[in-house]
């Protein structure tokens, strides 16, 4: 009786297991971590059936915020590669790799990205903000940068598994394809929009890289800087809406992992509309966002929409 129920303790703690998205044993496939789930679907197309996927965040999660669990230790403590953004974007990540002792390699996807930064330094050595210098972390905003993650991703796949190196190699030129169709198609979708229009009030700085490469303009931001955890004072809120009515601007564009009363008060104050963009997490099933490449059609459609009439 005993030895019995010692076998069902087994296989309820295995089902347990693969309930909760830990990583199994992989069976001569890597084990890899990605942290967000936009990285989650990149690595995913690159890697293929060849991996074992766990992805950290859960979907709707903002990665500005996001507090890692014992389980999530346990994910990290168990993998091959870890794939991280970069650019200080998981700041949670580094007391997680000491807690979980991973020998994992970890690997920074946006690395080969020019950065941008925030604000510039004046000539009395004063900064424009408390967060100006800081790099911009929102790097996957640009399918251009993405080919950049691409190339990181089978390069760190090949070296760690290279029985698997033509595979990873194939799958990363088609979806390389994929993603410099997609560049272009975003490119005809801005180019409708009339020129004095192409300006973006966003809830944070989080469309720097996708503005650059669009020709758009980020001319203001309900929260001010790159995190959702920062707080807008009054001064603050008040120059937005006074940049709002100057430059006559048509929406203000939040991400749907934050709070939007501050965002809707400013839109019902100007008369502009409010529009929902996906930000560091895709959708969820059925939103049309649920792979990288329907997170950035997605939301090309929604500026499109808002700025075009």
């Amino acid at each position: 009786m005993k030895k019995l129920f010692s076998i069902l303790l087994i296989i309820l703690f295995a089902t347990v297991g693969c309930a909760t998205g830990q990583p199994q044993p992989s069976s001569g496939k890597l084990n890899v971590v990605a942290t967000t789930t936009i990285i989650g679907d990149i690595v995913q197309n690159v890697g293929g059936d060849a991996i074992n996927l766990t992805v950290l965040l859960p979907v709707g999660a903002d990665p500005h915020s996001f507090s890692p669990t014992p389980q999530d230790i346990t994910k990290v403590a168990k993998a091959d590669i870890i794939f991280v953004n970069g650019f200080g974007l998981e700041q949670f990540l580094g007391d997680m790799v000491e807690n979980a002792a991973t020998k994992a390699t970890i690997v920074e996807v946006s690395q080969g990205v020019e950065p941008l930064t925030l604000g510039k330094v004046v000539e009395d050595g004063q900064v424009e903000s408390a967060e100006a210098g800081r790099t911009d972390p929102h790097t996957w905003t640009s399918p251009a940068n993405a080919i950049i993650f691409v190339q990181n991703i089978e390069q760190a796949l090949a070296a760690a598994d290279a029985a698997h190196a033509d595979t990873f190699a194939a799958n990363a030129q088609k979806y390389t394809a994929e993603l410099t169709a997609l560049d272009e198609w975003v490119q005809a979708q801005i180019d409708a929009i009339p020129p004095e229009n192409r300006k973006l009030v966003t809830g944070h700085t989080a469309f720097g890289y996708y503005a650059k490469r669009y020709g758009l303009e980020q001319i203001g931001t309900v929260i001010p800087g790159f995190s959702t955890a920062a707080e807008p004072s009054a001064q603050d809120l008040a120059a937005l809406q006074n940049t709002i009515e100057q430059y006559g601007v048509k929406a203000i564009f939040i991400g749907t992992t934050v709070n939007p009363t501050v965002s809707a008060r400013i839109a019902e104050d100007t008369g502009a509309r409010l529009v929902r963009l996906y930000t560091g997490s895709l959708g969820e099933p059925g939103s049309g966002a649920e792979t990288y490449i329907g997170y950035i059609r997605y939301n090309t459609n929604a500026i499109v929409s808002a700025l075009k009439e």
